[in-house]
C-alpha cells in the first residue's frame, strides 16, 4: 500500500497498481498522483502519518479553494446553474434533495425536470426549485405517438441545456422505458455540448444497461451505492466485487467504462478518474435514512462546476493542463455531506432524517469557508 509513505496530506492515495502487472502502471498513477499535490499547492515529496484529521483538514482546504467568494460584484448565474432530470409519479422526493442541496450550498439556480405528475408534488416542496413538468411515462403516451412526444421532451429540456453548468441524471426517475429512452437523448445532447454530468439513481440503471452513454465523456461522474457497483462491475467486469482489492477493481472499472469518473460510495468514499483512486474517510453519520445519495449528487454538482470555473494549475507559470475538475467536485462533495451528516446525527441521533441534513449543509459550509 502506498498510505503514509511519501504522500502529502492532501489526500489520503490508494494502491490502485495491486493486480496490475505493468511497472508503467503503477508510474503513471504516481506521476498523476504527484500532479495532483502540485496542482493544490502542497508538496509531493512530504513524508506524512495518514490520519483522519490531517486527511480532513486538506481537504477543508480543498473546499477553500474552489468555493467562489460572496460578494457585490457577482449576479445571479455565477455560482452556479445546477439541473436535475428526474422525478416520477412514485418518487418526488429524490430530485426536490438533489435540486435543493445544490441551493443550500450556494448555487444561484436550480432546476428540476420532471413528469407531469411529479411537478406540482416537486413544486409544493419549495418556490426556489424551478420546476419543468415536461418528462413522459409510457402509459401517458399512445405507441403512435411516442416518437413525436419524445422529440417533444427533448426539444423543451435543449431550450434550458446551454445555460446549466452541470447536469444531475437520476434521482427519482424511475425505471419507465419510454422515460429512460427520452433520457438517453438528453444525455447524448449534453454531451456534445460538454456539460458535465452526475449520474445517480435510476441514472446509473441506465447508463449501466448502456455503456456508451458515458464512455469517453471526462465530464461525467457516477456515484454508485453498494448494490449499484456491484451491478456495474458485473457489467463491465464480469466479475463479482472484491473488497479485498478494491483500489485495484476500481481503476479497473473505471478503465473498462473508459473515461468518466467513479464515485464508490461506502465506509470511506473511493473516487477514480482512470488514472488515481482516492478516498474521503472524515466520519459521517451512522444514521442511513434513505436520500443522502441524493444530497451528495447535488452537491458534487455544484462542486464540480466551482472546480471548472476555479482553474487549478500545477506550476502556473509552465503553463502545465488543469487538474480533473471531476475528481476535486466528488472529493468536495463527499466531504461536505460527511460533514453536515455527522453535526446533524449530534444533533438529531436516531431521529436524524435527510432534510435535517440539507438544513446543516450552509453551517457546515460556512464553517469552512467564512463570508
Amino acid at each position: 500500500m502506498l498510505i503514509g509513505r511519501g504522500m502529502s496530506t492532501w489526500f489520503t492515495h490508494l494502491d490502485a497498481t495491486t493486480s496490475c502487472s505493468s511497472v508503467s502502471v503503477l508510474s503513471a498513477v504516481l506521476r498523476r498522483q504527484r500532479f495532483l499535490i502540485r496542482s493544490l499547492g502542497g508538496n509531493p515529496d512530504q513524508n506524512c502519518s495518514v490520519k483522519m484529521n490531517v486527511f480532513e483538514a486538506d481537504v477543508l482546504n480543498v473546499i477553500r479553494r474552489i468555493t467562489p467568494t460572496l460578494d457585490l460584484s457577482r449576479h445571479k448565474g455565477q455560482a452556479g446553474k445546477i439541473a436535475v432530470v428526474g422525478g416520477c409519479r412514485e418518487y418526488t422526493g429524490a430530485p426536490y434533495f438533489a435540486a435543493i442541496s445544490a441551493l443550500k450550498i450556494g448555487a444561484d439556480l436550480s432546476h428540476v425536470f420532471c413528469t407531469k405528475d411529479a411537478a406540482p408534488i416537486i413544486k409544493s416542496y419549495s418556490p426556489e426549485l424551478i420546476v419543468h413538468p415536461v418528462l413522459e411515462e409510457s402509459y401517458n403516451v399512445k405507441d403512435e405517438d411516442k416518437g413525436f412526444i419524445a422529440n417533444k421532451v427533448l426539444s423543451e429540456v435543449n431550450k434550458w441545456m446551454e445555460r446549466f453548468d452541470c447536469l444531475v441524471i437520476g434521482p427519482g426517475l424511475g425505471r419507465d422505458p419510454f422515460l429512460l429512452d427520452c433520457v438517453s437523448e438528453i444525455l447524448k445532447h449534453a454531451r456534445q455540448l460538454n456539460i458535465p454530468l452526475v449520474i445517480d439513481g435510476d441514472g446509473l440503471f441506465l447508463v449501466t444497461n448502456s455503456l456508451g452513454l458515458v464512455s469517453g465523456y471526462p465530464l461525467a461522474v457516477l456515484t454508485p451505492n453498494v448494490n449499484e457497483y456491484k451491478r456495474l462491475v458485473k457489467r463491465v467486469l464480469d466479475c463479482e466485487v472484491n473488497d479485498d482489492e478494491s483500489a485495484a477493481e476500481l481503476l479497473s472499472l473505471v478503465k473498462g467504462i473508459g473515461g468518466a469518473t467513479v464515485l464508490r460510495k461506502g465506509k470511506s468514499d473511493l473516487i477514480c478518474d482512470g488514472d488515481s483512486v482516492f478516498s474521503v474517510s472524515i466520519s459521517g453519520s451512522p444514521r442511513r435514512c434513505g436520500g443522502q445519495g441524493d444530497i451528495l449528487s447535488g452537491t458534487v454538482a455544484v462542486f464540480l462546476s466551482w472546480a471548472r470555473q476555479h482553474v487549478l494549475l500545477a506550476e502556473e507559470d509552465l503553463g502545465i493542463r488543469t487538474m480533473n475538475p471531476t475528481v476535486i467536485g466528488c472529493v468536495a462533495g463527499s466531504a461536505l455531506l460527511r460533514k453536515a451528516a455527522s453535526i446533524t446525527f449530534q444533533n438529531k441521533k436516531r431521529a436524524t432524517l435527510t432534510s435535517d441534513i440539507i438544513e446543516y449543509l450552509g453551517m457546515s459550509l460556512d464553517e469552512i469557508c467564512p463570508m
